[in-house]
């Protein structure tokens, strides 16, 4: 698809300057870009590129001053990374308008029901009585089980699988190789020292606006649902266990995983790697670190913590900056005694 500068503009709420007719097919970095592309200036460290690239359409703050003249067409907005962000975004939806349709081989069961302008792909699975919005996307490989739910707009990428009586809302990403309802990690010890598995009845609720990387892993709870509030957002290879639920907003880094029943506030930010421990309460707008382990509730709104076991940060800081200091300490230390021990024996001789 092309599109042309005053188109493009038009999009973004932005001013021409230069050949508003010229028009690109593709996006490129600006210090990489070629002809018949787009690009954008945000980060001032990159200004030089802005004189040099070959891109035909950049878009660039509105308060940019120019140095030199520029060969490219320029699209001013109020925030040149929002503006591509959002192009970027409106692309990737009339890609995906495109598609639509049934490939074959495919299986539908016959009680499923399906929305309008749909696209099923090959190798696609859908159960019994499972119920498909409007303008939802299925990529090859998924398998939607019996009695799921799968809101309009959204869009499940190769080989995700939702187990039974999952529900999924609107304007949802699911991304390749997640499962979204496997049992969760249920075992009750018995006495000659084996565990018997606790059956997982209940399901997984994923709200609307929310996006989930690659190879990520929600359990479906016990009883009752883990529950993804809308606008939550997932990273590649997390693990969400049993009776979870994950606040709106909530952002959560890669190799992270949230242990049974421990339910995460809104706006908190999880970075990579971080563990939580079980039955847990984080509260709103908090923040904890990358590899940190989170063995207590988070109470106060708004808290920084890090480390393992996780503290607050601030104190952290402190306390690495005095460990560092031990070894200037234990010198320290060893000559204080060393003088004790001098003092003590000149006090004796005498």
């Amino acid at each position: 698809m092309q599109f042309t500068a005053a188109q493009i503009a038009l999009l973004i709420n932005g001013q021409v300057e230069g050949d508003a007719t010229v028009a690109v097919s593709s996006f490129g970095k600006i210090e990489e870009a070629k002809a018949g592309q787009l690009s954008f200036l945000a980060n001032l460290k990159y200004e030089d590129f802005l004189y040099q690239t070959q891109a035909s359409i950049v878009i660039i703050n509105q308060n940019q001053v120019l140095k030199q003249p520029v060969n490219a067409t320029l699209i001013r907005v109020e925030d040149a990374y929002a503006a591509f962000a959002a192009l970027l975004s409106k692309y990737q939806q009339l890609v995906s308008e495109q598609l639509t349709g049934i490939e074959q081989p495919s299986y539908i069961a016959p009680t499923a029901q399906l929305g309008d302008n749909i696209y099923i792909a090959a190798f696609v699975y859908i159960g019994k009585h499972a119920k498909i919005g409007n303008k939802v996307k299925l990529f090859p490989g998924v398998v939607i089980g019996d009695n799921v739910t799968i809101d309009d707009n959204t869009i499940l990428h190769a080989g995700v699988k939702v187990y039974n009586n999952c529900q999924i809302g609107k304007n949802v990403t699911i991304h390749a190789g997640t499962v979204i309802g496997g049992d969760g990690f249920g075992f009750a010890p018995l006495n000659d020292g084996s565990y018997k598995k606790v059956p997982q009845m209940g399901n997984v609720i994923i709200e609307d606006n929310v996006e989930i990387g690659s190879n990520a892993t929600i359990d479906r709870a016990t009883i009752g649902s883990t529950i993804i509030r809308s606008g939550a957002k997932l990273d590649n290879l997390i693990q969400i266990a049993h009776n979870v639920e994950i606040g709106q907003h909530t952002v959560i880094a890669a190799q992270a995983g949230v242990s049974g029943s421990t339910k995460v506030g809104n706006h908190v930010m999880v970075g990579g790697q971080a563990g939580i421990v079980g039955h847990l309460t984080i509260a709103d707008g908090s923040k904890i670190n990358a590899q940190s382990g989170v063995s207590k509730s988070i109470k106060q709104p708004n808290s920084i913590v890090t480390g393992s076991p996780a503290f607050e940060y601030t104190a952290a800081l402190r306390s690495q900056a005095a460990s560092r200091k031990l070894p200037i300490l234990e010198k320290r230390v060893m000559e204080l005694e060393k003088l004790v021990q001098q003092l003590l024996a000149e006090r004796v001789t005498s």
